[in-house]
């Protein structure tokens, strides 16, 4: 059971680090140099999908390394599988208290109603992307090494 439970959490924590990883260095990237502000329709639908698909991804990550975690105590690898835990959990805080406040604005841009600053929101947006992102490599790495 433990062995299925760490197969299944890193296959979801890696299939989150890559959609997390695609999206800060290509999709974004190549929105943002399409002309006429082109990237600012596609990032305000991007944060309507994906601000409604994450949130269940993120705790779903959290709570399958938490089992798996509380499965693997005292055994090899447990320090780090509790250690990628502990890192997921700091990237749902980082999501709740960095990105989805900025995330929930975009979603609701339109052409008509987008601020004067949108440009450095979305900026400020994708630093805290990059360092969630740095985060979430680091936890699929340390379960990688859990599985080992």
């Amino acid at each position: 059971m433990q062995h299925t439970l760490a197969i299944v959490t890193v296959v979801v924590v890696g299939l989150l680090v890559g959609v997390e990883f695609a999206v800060a260095a290509f999709v974004n990237p190549i929105v943002s140099r399409l002309p006429d502000n082109g990237g600012l329709a596609a990032r305000s639908d991007g944060a309507r999908l994906l601000g409604k698909v994450m949130p269940f991804w993120y705790i779903g990550s959290v709570v399958l390394s938490a089992f798996w975690a509380a499965m693997a105590r005292g055994g090899a690898g447990a320090g780090f599988i509790v250690t990628a835990a502990a890192l997921l959990v700091l990237s749902v805080l980082m999501s709740i208290a960095l990105l989805v406040p900025i995330n929930s604005r975009v979603a609701r841009w339109t052409q008509d109603t987008v601020p004067a600053d949108w440009r450095e929101q979305l900026g400020r947006w994708d630093r805290f992307h990059y360092l969630r992102v740095g985060v979430i490599i680091a936890a699929f790495v340390l379960l990688v090494v859990g599985v080992a």
